[in-house]
């Protein structure tokens, strides 16, 4: 299998775009969630952070300490881009949740030929 996008020159700017959007979901989340319950709010950066962390698809990143199939990273990413566009909007003002929303947008637009590649990863290879 070829090397993911994610690891090559190609998806330096996507990457920099999801590591953006992974951010902004690290501080809005909880910060959405802290007024219902402060447990939730420290699970929401658990989560955010943690299963990213762990999982991953073999070809994708350098270090993966738990495989799974691409389409399982794609859902990670996406789970990010959902937290960090619904979290701002309820957090933040109209002027600041709506860079965050374009700023998701990019990083789709961006991800894709990576997200192409962990689709044809999908069927997992254990190694």
């Amino acid at each position: 299998m070829s090397e993911s996008p994610n690891l090559t020159g190609q998806g330096r700017v996507a990457s920099v775009l999801r590591f953006a959007t992974e951010l902004i979901a690290w501080i809005a989340t909880p910060w959405a969630l802290a007024g219902h319950s402060v447990v939730l709010a420290v699970f929401s950066v658990v989560a955010l952070i943690g299963l990213p962390t762990v999982f991953a698809t073999p070809g994708d990143k350098k270090q993966v300490l738990v495989a799974v199939p691409g389409w399982g990273t794609i859902a990670l990413v996406v789970l990010q881009l959902v937290a960090a566009v619904v979290a701002a909007w309820v957090v933040w003002p109209v002027w600041l949740a709506v860079p965050v929303s374009v700023l998701a947008v990019l990083t789709v637009l961006m991800e894709l030929p990576r997200w192409r590649w962990l689709w044809r990863a999908g069927g997992l290879v254990i190694q």
